[in-house]
């Protein structure tokens, strides 16, 4: 669902945040090529404007494994990593492992039923990931999936709102969500998107294999994935309120496909 999040907490939460996202943090050239070599999984390189040299290479083999690079200014890396060497090189590392589709898929067969996937476009509060992954592994989602680009990832304050739901929840990373729902659809699943203008999600069937796109915190789904998806679900709004946070809206959703397997798999006993 659309909305615009108002973040509490301050300044003292945001130095917060950044104590524990750098802890996920990889600095200066030689750590950071032993790592790409290593194939070590990371959500995004910084690079100083102008660098040389290895910075170059990095770069290089940063964008062939499909690791986001970014040119930053060399007094933002000085802010990212104060007092550290950091030869005009950042590295943002995986503080989890991500699954891939085979995993979702081997979970949903382990259970016995049809996948059900969350598709996140471009969520970038890792506050709502976590979130969201705890939802999943409580309502019974087989995975999520993230693209790699313009979102948040598994970083530790992530894993921390999860409350370890990242630990039994896959989460894959793709290039292309919108080639991401192809995929899927190839192998049979319904894609709805959560919006505004749909049908109320209490109405429409969300039995069988199943993937929910759910938009980022101020612009929502993007349209392109939007004209990809086979339908839209909404929640009435009764308040001033006009929408939900992101995650709260997944949460909604999740159980309203729990509630409506189980009733269909009582249906089916009962026959």
């Amino acid at each position: 669902m659309r909305e615009r999040e108002r973040r509490k907490g301050g300044p003292e939460k945001g130095r917060e945040q950044n104590r524990e996202e750098n802890r996920s943090l990889l600095i200066g050239r030689n750590p950071i090529i032993e790592a790409l070599k290593s194939g070590r999984e990371m959500e995004k390189i910084l690079i100083a404007k102008g660098a040389g040299g290895s910075v170059v290479k990095i770069a290089a083999m940063a964008r062939e494994m499909g690791v986001p690079v970014y040119e930053r200014e060399k007094s933002a890396l000085d802010r990212i990593a104060p007092g550290q060497a950091h030869q005009g090189v950042a590295a943002y590392v995986s503080a989890y492992r991500y699954g891939e589709l085979k995993d979702i898929y081997d979970k949903a067969a382990e259970q016995g039923e049809d996948p059900f996937i969350i598709l996140l476009d471009n969520l970038e509060d890792p506050h709502n990931l976590g979130a969201v992954m705890r939802t999943a592994e409580c309502a019974g989602a087989h995975g999520v999936v993230i693209p790699k680009r313009r979102s948040c990832g598994l970083t530790e304050t992530a894993a921390k709102a999860s409350a370890g739901a990242v630990e039994y929840v896959p989460c894959v990373r793709t290039s292309n969500i919108g080639q991401m729902i192809d995929k899927l659809k190839e192998n049979g699943f319904w894609i709805a998107a959560c919006d505004m203008g749909g049908q109320p999600y209490y109405e429409q069937d969300l039995t069988g294999k199943l993937a929910v796109v759910i938009g980022s915190e101020g612009q929502g789904i993007s349209p392109l994935v939007k004209k990809k998806c086979d339908f839209t679900v909404s929640m009435p709004m009764r308040g001033r309120i006009t929408s939900l946070n992101a995650s709260n809206a997944a949460a909604v959703l999740m159980y309203e496909v729990r509630r409506q397997r189980d009733a269909k798999t009582r249906l089916e006993r009962a026959d």
